[in-house]
């Protein structure tokens, strides 16, 4: 999921203040008060904070006698702040996260476990899939549901709409994507010697058919390859997780590999960029696709030069479509005191119409199905169509299980994948480093 760090300065002192109150701060002085629960929001984009603030104002109206208050967080810094108000019993009633971060709070017991405590209506209007990404093991030898998944990323292709109409290529639907094979002719064929605009000029140069921005490679690449069945980690009968990576794993990595130096089709410019990064290329016809998360296509839409045409297209699909999903989550502290309230005010926040609301504001995927069907959210406009049908393809993200991945993901496979991509080792040499260097990180979280 997207971070942002203009918060995190102001997110200390706030969450320090709001919810220094002990007891997750939904304590009242007296039986005829209000219930007060603290709610810890991740928001951070213009759009959602207003749609967060919004909903909560419009509960604190309906319920008088549940009164929430809104806390601003920050994705920089979440994680480091919650183990210290855990430890000091001071956390927030109502906690957005993302579902990797769930695990670890959950095994140490600081998660409620919500299993036996969603109401129907909201279980049932959230597939079992986006449940998947939430369900993690009690420490006891059973499995529990330690947050409710409302928002979810998948990966799209941003394409220039005058590019992708001269190539005369078969534009992909969300019904038939282009698979692998034509998504790489695709952008042999966008691939060209074309007037590119240069500084305040005109000059003849190099147009490229796609551009990865690969600075932060790893959840892309992952979350891709299971286009193959590529998972990355695999569980023995002795119960330890261990990396492979094999035919199905290098796909993904191949077929990247080979746009940049087979086909000679991908900018090499962008590899070292972040995902928003080559937007102004992207918008001087330097290259003719972006393939990105859903998210990015608000930027587009701040950034694109006035009668800039766009088009949002469907991932490539290889044996399948399935693409890993990560969700955005609200979870109850364990310690909360007032954990029914906390619970009624979230089927509230996360119900079908709010969900449709939150997720138009932060440009991703609601999880609700209801929210899927809202006209807000299947209008061609801005590609909502085609983003929100990509939501049928996601499944649990494998490494959400994996105790460790965050290690694995910063110090093995982030550096290997980025020199991988740079060409200056092989797929040989990169599957070695990931599995051999990512086990030895792996077995110091299963001793």
């Amino acid at each position: 999921m997207r971070i942002t760090s203009a918060l995190a300065a102001a997110a200390v002192l706030t969450l320090a203040a709001a919810c220094g109150g002990g007891g997750g701060g939904g304590e009242s002085s007296s039986p005829n008060e209000p219930v007060k629960i603290n709610f810890l929001s991740l928001a951070w984009q213009k759009e959602s904070v207003a749609a967060n603030k919004q909903l909560v104002d419009e509960w604190n109206k309906a319920n008088p006698n549940i009164q929430v208050t809104y806390v601003q967080g920050s994705w920089d810094n979440v994680n480091d702040q919650l183990v210290t108000q855990f430890a000091g019993g001071t956390a927030p009633d109502v906690i957005h996260n993302d579902s990797p971060a769930l695990s670890g709070f959950a095994s140490d017991g600081y998660l409620l476990d919500l299993k036996d405590k969603l109401p129907a209506e909201l279980k049932g209007d959230i597939p079992q899939a986006a449940w998947d990404t939430v369900t993690f093991g009690d420490g006891k030898g059973g499995q529990g549901v330690y947050g409710v998944p409302f928002l979810q990323e998948s990966q799209v292709i941003i394409a220039n709409k005058k590019l992708l109409d001269a190539s005369g290529v078969r534009v992909p639907t969300a019904d038939a994507p282009w698979t692998w094979d034509e998504f790489s002719a695709a952008a042999k064929k966008m691939t060209t010697q074309r007037v590119v605009p240069s500084g305040d000029s005109e000059a003849t140069g190099q147009g490229y058919g796609v551009a990865w921005a690969m600075k932060s490679p790893v959840n892309k690449t992952l979350n891709l390859a299971l286009n193959f069945g590529g998972t990355f980690f695999q569980t023995g009968a002795d119960g330890k997780t261990t990396v492979k990576v094999g035919p199905e794993e290098r796909e993904v990595l191949q077929r990247i590999h080979d746009q940049l130096y087979k086909d000679k089709s991908a900018d090499p410019a962008a590899l070292g960029q972040g995902t928003a990064d080559p937007l102004p290329a992207f918008f001087k016809d330097k290259f003719a696709m972006l393939p990105a998360g859903v998210y990015l296509r608000q930027q587009v839409i701040e950034q694109a030069p006035d009668g800039f045409e766009w088009v949002t297209l469907p991932a490539p699909k290889g044996t399948s479509a399935e693409q890993g999903a990560v969700s955005q989550t609200l979870s109850i502290a364990q310690e909360s005191e007032h954990p029914g309230e906390a619970m009624k005010f979230i089927s509230f926040f996360l119900n079908g119409a709010n969900q449709a609301k939150l997720a138009k504001g932060d440009w991703l995927l609601p999880t609700s199905t209801t929210a899927a069907a809202d006209p807000a959210m299947t209008t061609e406009e801005n590609g909502w169509d085609v983003a929100t049908a990509s939501a049928k393809n996601l499944v649990v993200a494998p490494f959400l299980k994996v105790n460790g991945f965050d290690e694995w993901k910063s110090k093995v496979a982030t550096p290997a994948l980025q020199e991988y991509f740079a060409n200056k080792i092989t797929i040989d040499q990169v599957a070695t480093k990931l599995v051999e260097d990512g086990n030895k990180v792996l077995e110091r979280y299963q001793q």
